[in-house]
């Protein structure tokens, strides 16, 4: 008897985004990844159903060949992918059935190439580790879905905690599957999680060819190594038997993925373990609003190594020699002329497009929205949250001072000025253009890691789970670009930086932080300065209650794109309209 499954073949066209018929033979069920005959050209697609009714009146065609199983549950997280985020089900399977290649020969598994070292495992662990790690094994021996915050300061144990959850997963005959927003930006993870699990663990981020992505693919689905580190993609990770996701760094934008299927890490994070009886874990020392006010908290406390370092606030209005200040520099001579580490931030390469007051350190901000208003070149301030416009003003509304500006330093611009005034001091500087090269991250933290006295410029990433010995500063050379972004999680973006920096100081010494800006009586730098997580979180909670924004109502972003400006612009009104 003939058997006819439906297939939804992994094209991209909205207009084919529908399952078809074929004919299987007795093996194939639902989950199974098939080669087709699709049109003039052989496709991938992947079986939803069997033993359907055949199309009235239509010759079907046979199934070429089975590639591989899906496990059930995700084959619902991308149904479930498709529906949520407005995209088809063949980009959304394109998630969980990546193409696969030829073998390849052997060759040096990423992990190896791109991690450093370890840390030792910690003799035992904290009273605050211990209650976080049961409650997640209660969860876990109950055979339940459960998501948990693991909140605590930077160096409080975090990454611990995973590798535990990991091994009892493993213990108990599961797997895991740990997320870290950019794998390049965090060598460290993957070097402790080797050192502890060796090849039982997979790496799985977008550099890999996608032979490499192929090999890993095979291992994981196999079994042999059932515990998976990579970036956004590996929550899609065919890992059997799934126990435990943990996504370090919760906070971070990078779990977002920005094309179709344009979906958030997280929420699929939370959605897979659902699916799966699994238990999620989202750790952070800054966690997002969404995930402070709604999951069950376990609190590690504050750094492991003791309190951490207190933070100066450079009042940029009264200190002149911007970017480098003359407390910045004194800081920075200290440690040319005696030894140590630094590292100076700033928050992005460009130049924010918001209009600061050099004289009062007031950001024109939008009045419906209060996001910072965007300078255009027609001289016109603009909302790009609700179209509000305004002129340009003369001078500053607070204080009348003329000097209103855009403001901002390069890290080229930074390095060249440090070099001018502290020769002797080695430079490093990390940022995208630095480290386009392939290995060159990796040899640059070596380099910092190696060197006797050494500042790190970079933008944000050198802000990320990176632990070094010996780092006796940490700078924000301007704290104000972040908060002059239009977007209404500027400040909370602003904070996240400014406390994730300090938490790379002083982890096994005394350690200082500097903060430069013109705003020292912002709400994000004040807390920030003050370590204090909490009051921040609860401020922005209630902001975001009487605003109206997300978690209490839901952001659409819609684009319309046309060959003339005239149709998208109508058919965009009329969306308005309703």
């Amino acid at each position: 008897m003939t058997r006819y499954a439906s297939v939804y073949p992994l094209v991209t066209a909205r207009a084919l985004a529908r399952e078809f018929t074929y004919e299987i033979g007795d093996e194939v069920g639902p989950g199974a990844v098939v080669e087709v005959r699709f049109g003039n050209a052989k496709r991938r697609g992947v079986v939803t159903k069997v033993d359907v009714a055949p199309p009235k009146g239509i010759e079907t065609a046979q199934i070429e060949r089975v590639v591989e199983e899906l496990p059930k549950p995700l084959v619902e997280l991308a149904l479930w992918i498709a529906e949520y985020y407005g995209s088809t089900p063949g980009r959304a399977f394109g998630l969980v059935a990546p193409v696969q290649r030829k073998a390849r020969g052997e060759r040096p598994q990423p992990a190896e190439r791109d991690g450093l070292p370890g840390e030792a495992e910690p003799a035992e662990l904290s009273a605050t580790q211990r209650s976080a790690l049961d409650r997640i094994i209660g969860a876990l021996d109950a055979n339940e879905s459960a998501n948990f915050l693991l909140f605590g300061a930077t160096g409080s144990g975090k990454t611990e905690v995973y590798l535990q959850a990991c091994a009892i997963a493993l213990a108990r005959g599961r797997g895991a599957i740990v997320l870290v927003p950019e794998i390049a930006l965090t060598p460290q993870t993957v070097g402790r999680f080797r050192a502890r699990f060796g090849e039982r663990i997979a790496i799985l981020h977008s550099s890999l060819t996608e032979a490499e992505r192929r090999d890993e693919r095979a291992r994981i689905a196999s079994g042999d190594a059932p515990i998976v580190v990579g970036a956004r993609s590996a929550v899609f990770a065919p890992v059997p038997r799934l126990g435990v996701i943990c996504v370090d760094e919760e906070h971070d934008a990078s779990y977002k993925q920005e094309s179709d299927p344009r979906y958030d890490a997280r929420t699929v994070a939370a959605k897979r373990a659902a699916l799966e009886n699994a238990v999620a874990v989202f750790g952070s020392a800054t966690p997002r609003p969404e995930s402070w006010g709604k999951l069950e908290r376990l609190d590690l406390g504050g750094r492991l190594s003791g309190p951490l370092p207190p933070v100066r606030v450079v009042d940029l209005r009264r200190e002149a020699g911007y970017p480098l200040s003359a407390p910045l520099l004194a800081e920075l001579g200290t440690i040319e002329e005696h030894g140590g580490k630094a590292i100076l931030l700033l928050n992005r390469r460009g130049v924010a497009p918001a209009l600061h007051c050099r004289a009062c350190g007031l950001t024109l901000r939008c009045v419906n929205c209060d996001v910072a208003l965007v300078l255009h070149g027609d001289g016109l301030l603009r909302c790009h949250h609700c179209g509000h416009t305004e002129p340009r003003p003369e001078t500053c509304p607070a204080c009348s001072s003329t000097e209103l500006a855009r403001l901002g330093a390069g890290t080229q611009k930074l390095e060249r000025e440090l070099e001018a005034k502290l020769p002797e001091l080695e430079r490093i500087r990390l940022d995208a253009d630095a480290v386009e090269k392939p290995g060159a991250l990796a040899a640059a933290l070596r380099r910092f890691a190696a060197a006797d006295r050494v500042v790190l410029v970079g933008t944000q990433m050198v802000a990320k789970g990176h632990h070094f010995s010996g780092v006796a500063l940490a700078a924000v050379v301007d704290a104000d670009t972040g908060l002059g972004m239009p977007d209404f999680r500027a400040e909370e973006r602003t904070f996240q930086l400014l406390t994730q920096l300090a938490g790379r100081s002083g982890r096994d010494a005394p350690g200082r932080v500097l903060v430069q800006t013109f705003q020292p009586d912002s709400r994000a730098i004040e807390l920030a300065a003050r370590h204090d997580v909490s009051r921040f979180l609860d401020g922005e909670v209630e902001r975001r209650r009487a605003l109206g924004y997300p978690p209490f109502t839901h952001l659409v972003r819609i684009v319309v794109a046309g060959p003339e400006p005239d149709a998208p612009l109508q058919a965009l009104l009329e969306l308005k309209e309703g």
